[in-house]
């Protein structure tokens, strides 16, 4: 990436980040509000620092067909109250046993474990509540807002991020196979990365053939986000990530460096890049920030 290209993708993320704190901290009740000990937690967890890429490539790709990305705020939103419960729940004793998450005490030992799993679902339940408001949605076509809910459940639920949450864990000490490991990482991480960029582009009017594009970008950066992620768990810095490193190979985690190695593991990477990219060659500029997106998705070091 070049100068120039790093210098906008850093103002271009900034600010968007900048707008989607803006409408979460909006859309949430304040710490005060009754029983404030599940304000709290929730929000401790919701602004504890998160990169907010899956909001931000649902805006980008409500940008790329031509969008107005304030229409589609909302539903971006939405996708990190998703992402914000799976990582409190996953950060618990009985599934990751996690004391940090970007460098700051995970929910359950500031908390405890009670109030760290209701603010988990708190925010699950807060995310279809925001994606069925009437007020924020009154721009767009109930049908169409419909279809996109319905993604959305899929994507986090027993066919989705659940279902690779519970084969990860079931895997955990077994000798690493392509099969197993593509359905966890396509599940657990990569479809709900899909579904931002799907319902950005669906809800902003896009036509069959760019969603169809746009799909094809998000589920290669979904898988390679995954990998990147492996990879850091090895070789990352634990100050910049803001959590320890190893615990992959710790717990006996079913990754790609485990099953084909570390330089492979880089190359599968940048495959799946290049595939993204080629995916989204149809679309004209207003794509450029998706293509940034998808190097610094494997270029970031946290």
């Amino acid at each position: 990436m070049t100068e120039d290209n790093e210098a906008f993708l850093e103002a271009y993320l900034s600010a968007r980040k900048g707008l989607i704190d803006s409408a979460l901290n909006k859309y949430m009740p304040a710490e005060d509000a009754y029983p404030p000990e599940i304000f709290k937690a929730v929000r401790y967890s919701l602004f504890a620092g998160g990169k907010r890429l899956r909001p931000i490539l649902c805006l980008a790709a409500a940008e790329a067909v031509g969008g107005d990305i304030e229409t589609v705020l909302p539903i971006a939103c939405a996708l990190e109250l998703i992402h914000t419960y799976s990582l409190i729940h996953d950060d618990l004793p009985a599934i990751d046993n996690d004391d940090y998450r970007r460098g700051m005490p995970t929910s359950h030992k500031v908390f405890g474990e009670g109030v760290a799993i209701l603010a988990g679902d708190a925010l699950l339940t807060a995310a279809f509540h925001l994606l069925s408001r009437q007020d924020l949605m009154a721009g767009l076509d109930p049908r169409t807002l419909l279809a996109v809910i319905n993604d959305i459940a899929e994507a986090a639920g027993y066919s989705g991020m659940i279902g690779g949450q519970v084969v990860d864990m079931q895997s955990e000490g077994k000798v690493p196979d392509y099969e197993t490991l593509h359905y966890i990482h396509s599940r657990k991480t990569g479809v709900m990365i899909l579904v931002a960029v799907k319902s950005g582009a669906r809800l902003a009017g896009a036509t069959e053939e760019e969603i169809d594009a746009l799909s094809e970008y998000g589920r290669n950066i979904g898988l390679a986000f995954q990998i990147a992620d492996d990879l850091l768990n090895i070789d990352g810095d634990p100050i910049l990530m803001g959590k320890v490193t190893g615990s992959d190979k710790t717990r006996g985690k079913m990754t790609f460096p485990a099953l084909i190695g570390v330089v492979d593991s880089h190359n599968k990477a940048y495959q799946l890049l290049d595939m993204a990219l080629a995916g989204i060659a149809c679309l004209d500029s207003k794509a450029d920030p998706l293509r940034l997106i998808a190097s610094y998705v494997l270029e970031r070091r946290s």
